[in-house]
C-alpha cells in the first residue's frame, strides 16, 4: 500500500513539473517590464482633496462626520485639470508606470460607473469622467498604465464596515448581502478591464476579509481572462505578482522576486495644504537607489489639488528627478539587485549580465571609494552620465592567496553630481565575490 501511495505521488510529480516549469516562465514573462521600469507615479486624487483631510481614513476613524466628509463632492471641480501635462510631467521623472485611483476606500469612483451610484461625474460640479482622458493620456505617451481599486468601500450599502466603531451586518450572518458587494467589486473591475485594459492593477484594503470571502482567486481569473498578463500587486491577500512595502524602506531584501515600495513625498498620499513637511529630492533619490540596490521599484506619491493643480514642491521634486534619471539612464532601467553591503559603502545594482557594477554615491567621498572583495579584474571605471574615465587601483592583492585585494577609485571633486555620483565599474566577466574570512600568513 506504502509503495503503491509512493509511486501515485511520484507519477503526479513528474506531470506536475511542466506546469509548474510553465507557470515560473509565465510569471517571468509577465512581469518583465515591471522588473525593468523601476520607477512608477503613484496618484492619489479624489474629493478629499476638498478639505485637504486624510482619504477615505478620516471619516473611518472618526475624526470627522461621514456626512461632513461626503459633503466635499460639492468642492471638487477638477477646475484646472490637464491630464497631458500630468503625464508629460510623469514622463519626464523618468518614471516608466503610473498608478492612480480609480476609486478609494470611500467609494467615490474617477469614472463614469455605470454599477455605483458614487462617481466624479454624477455627485460632483466636475460632471465628467477624469480618468478617461489620464489613461488615454498615459497610453500616447507610452507609459504602462495602472488602476488603483479599493476592493473595501465604506460608502456601499453593502459592505459589512462604515467605521471603525460601526458596522451595518456581520459578513457570517448575511452572505447574501455579503455576495451582493463581492458581485459589485466584480462589476466595476469589469468595467476598468473593458474601457481602459491597465497593464497592472494595484489593490488595496484586503486586510478586512478573507481571501475565500474575496473570492481573490475569481476575480484574478477575471482579470487575466481579459488580459492574461496583467500584473497584479499583492494586496489581494496572497494572490498577485508582487510585494508593497509602504513608506519604509526594507531594511533586508524582500522575501518577494519582485517589489514595490510606495512612498509620499511629505507624509499625506492625498493633497494636505498644511502638510508641508516634503523631502528633499535627495532624500527621495536617496530612497530611490536604496530600492535599486535590492532590485526592487518605487512608487512615488503625488497629490493633486482639487482643481486638478499640483502643489509647486511635488513638480520641482518630478523635475529634479528627472534630471537624474535622464542623466544616469544606464544605472537604473534593466538593472538587477547589486551586491551585498559589506562590500561596499555605499549603494550597488548590476547590469542583466552582472559584468558591469554599478557603485551610487549618496556622500562626497574623501578622493577615493573603495570595493572589497572582488574577485573579477576590472576593466575600467567611468562615471555615469558624463563618460568620464576614472583611475583605479587594487592594493593588498598577494600572488599566493585567493583572498582578492581591494579596490579603490579615484573620483575628482569636478565629476561630482549635486544629488548622487553613480560609477560603473566594467569587469571581465559576471561578478565575483570572496565570501572567506581572509587568510593568516604562514609564509613570506
Amino acid at each position: 500500500m506504502k509503495q503503491a501511495f509512493l509511486s501515485l505521488f511520484l507519477s503526479l510529480a513528474v506531470v506536475a513539473q511542466p506546469f509548474f516549469a510553465q507557470s515560473h516562465q509565465d510569471s517571468l514573462r509577465r512581469m518583465q517590464w515591471f522588473e525593468d521600469a523601476k520607477l512608477g507615479i503613484f496618484i492619489h486624487w479624489g474629493i478629499y482633496a476638498v478639505g485637504g483631510v486624510s482619504e477615505s481614513w478620516s471619516f473611518y476613524n472618526n475624526y470627522m462626520p461621514y456626512s461632513e466628509y461626503m459633503a466635499q463632492c460639492q468642492g471638487f471641480t477638477a477646475l484646472h485639470y490637464d491630464p497631458v501635462a500630468w503625464v508629460r510631467l510623469i514622463k519626464e521623472s523618468g518614471a516608466r508606470y503610473t498608478v492612480i485611483t480609480s476609486k478609494h476606500h470611500d467609494g467615490v469612483a474617477l469614472w463614469d460607473t455605470r454599477v455605483g451610484n458614487l462617481s466624479i461625474p454624477t455627485n460632483t460640479p466636475a460632471k465628467r469622467d477624469v480618468l478617461t482622458p489620464f489613461c488615454q493620456a498615459v497610453r500616447q505617451a507610452g507609459l504602462k498604465l495602472g488602476l488603483y481599486y479599493s476592493l473595501v468601500d465604506w460608502s456601499h450599502n453593502d459592505y459589512p464596515n462604515h467605521t471603525r466603531t460601526s458596522t451595518r451586518y456581520e459578513l457570517r450572518t448575511d452572505s447574501v448581502r455579503w455576495l451582493r458587494f463581492v458581485d459589485f467589486n466584480k462589476a466595476q473591475l469589469a468595467e476598468l478591464s473593458a474601457r481602459y485594459n491597465p497593464d497592472l492593477y494595484w489593490f488595496d484594503g484586503d486586510w478586512e476579509q478573507s481571501a475565500a470571502d474575496w473570492h481573490a482567486e475569481e476575480v484574478v481569473n477575471q482579470l487575466r481572462a481579459v488580459k492574461p498578463d496583467v500584473v497584479i500587486n499583492s494586496r489581494i491577500r496572497g494572490y498577485g505578482d508582487y510585494g508593497t512595502p509602504e513608506q519604509g524602506v526594507p531594511t533586508r531584501h524582500p522575501k518577494e522576486r519582485w517589489w514595490e515600495l510606495c512612498m509620499t513625498m511629505n507624509d499625506s498620499w492625498g493633497y494636505q495644504p498644511q502638510d508641508t513637511n516634503f523631502k528633499t529630492p535627495y532624500m527621495l533619490l536617496r530612497t530611490f537607489v536604496d530600492c535599486l540596490s535590492m532590485g526592487g521599484n518605487m512608487l512615488l506619491d503625488i497629490g493633486p489639488r482639487e482643481d486638478g493643480t499640483l502643489p509647486q514642491e511635488e513638480v520641482d521634486i518630478l523635475k529634479e528627478f528627472g534630471r537624474w534619471t535622464t542623466k544616469h539612464a544606464e544605472a537604473i532601467y534593466q538593472t538587477r539587485a547589486g551586491i551585498p553591503a559589506e562590500f561596499f559603502q555605499g549603494y550597488t545594482t548590476l547590469s542583466p549580465d552582472a559584468t558591469t557594477l554599478f557603485l551610487y554615491l549618496p556622500y562626497r567621498p574623501n578622493g577615493i571609494v573603495e570595493v572589497k572583495g572582488l574577485m573579477n579584474n576590472v576593466n575600467r571605471v567611468w562615471v555615469v552620465g558624463n563618460g568620464t574615465m576614472l583611475p583605479f587601483k587594487v592594493y593588498n592583492k598577494n600572488y599566493w592567496s585567493e583572498v582578492p585585494g581591494n579596490l579603490y577609485i579615484t573620483v575628482p571633486e569636478a565629476v561630482l553630481d549635486p544629488q548622487i555620483t553613480v560609477l560603473a565599474v566594467s569587469l571581465d566577466g559576471p561578478v565575483r565575490l570572496y565570501a572567506g574570512e581572509g587568510n593568516v600568513i604562514t609564509s613570506n
